[in-house]
């Protein structure tokens, strides 16, 4: 992965095309990133206190580009990493890593443009990824197509059942590839003018070994539970399905995965009541 990027001080990877725009805002070293301060701060209620987010522009003409920072990262929280990804690496580069191999297998994702890393004698001190904002997409948890909130007309109905027919085939790729997202709610899933789809916030996507099915079960859930019941109906989450499942009729192994999947929505309905967290309508 390296190679597709140029080291401009230690443990600070670039873009070739980016190098120069780094050099004129000064930002040539980790620890000159998390000084950082120009942009705009994405705050998130539930964002974990070592980690930031700025959106800022960069480049000619300019571009908005998202910086993602790991400050301090908690030693438990690294172990855990480290014993999903069966590897000893930093936040950001799982992520950048797992950009570039999802990337390969033909799934859309963000250009990763910049990432760097400082470390002690054992454990992960700094991290950062920088990526460019995803070209006139958004996520389908913030903007649908306008034919789902049109008029319920046969030309409309057909473009809802290709859109779901088009997701389902995305996730579906995603999950063949051997990867988990863990965070596959509708906000991570963007989608383009070019009707395309893209899977963005990767920072805990992995490759499962023996707990491949469990994780699978949970990403779909997370798509059940995030799919507005206003513009997806049963029948619709049905179809969903035997596209993703590349089959016509349910068998008792989908019925079991269906139930699984299910049971799972109502986990994550009953732990976002417990924390005050409205879910979508």
């Amino acid at each position: 992965m390296n190679g597709k990027f140029v080291e401009i001080s230690k443990s600070f990877f670039v873009a070739p095309e980016y190098k120069a725009e780094f050099a004129r805002l000064g930002l040539t070293a980790v620890d000159a990133v998390f000084s950082f301060a120009g942009g705009k701060n994405l705050v998130k209620n539930n964002l974990a206190s070592y980690r930031s987010r700025i959106q800022f522009e960069m480049g000619t003409p300019p571009g908005t580009v998202f910086l993602k920072r790991y400050d301090n990262a908690p030693v438990l929280g690294q172990l855990k990493n480290w014993l999903c990804h069966r590897d000893r690496k930093s936040y950001s580069f799982f992520e950048c890593e797992a950009a570039d191999k999802l990337t390969a297998t033909g799934i859309n994702t963000p250009k990763v443009i910049a990432y760097g890393e400082k470390w002690g004698l054992i454990f992960e001190k700094r991290s950062f990824i920088i990526t460019e904002k995803l070209p006139e997409a958004e996520a389908i948890e913030r903007k649908l197509p306008d034919y789902f909130k049109a008029p319920a007309t046969q030309e409309n109905l057909g473009l809802r059942k290709s859109f779901i027919s088009q997701l389902a085939a995305f996730i579906r790729k995603f999950h063949t590839a051997g990867y988990r997202h863990r965070d596959l709610y509708f906000s991570h899933v963007f989608y383009g003018v070019e009707k395309k789809f893209y899977l963005i916030d990767l920072a805990r996507c992995f490759e499962p070994g023996l707990f491949a099915e469990r994780f699978r079960v949970k990403d779909i859930a997370q798509l059940c539970y995030s799919a507005p019941t206003k513009y997806f109906s049963r029948t619709d989450r049905l179809r969903f399905y035997f596209e993703y499942a590349g089959q016509k009729k349910l068998t008792r192994k989908d019925k079991v995965f269906i139930s699984r999947v299910l049971g799972k929505v109502k986990r994550i309905r009953r732990h976002d009541i417990r924390n005050g967290r409205i879910g979508p309508s």
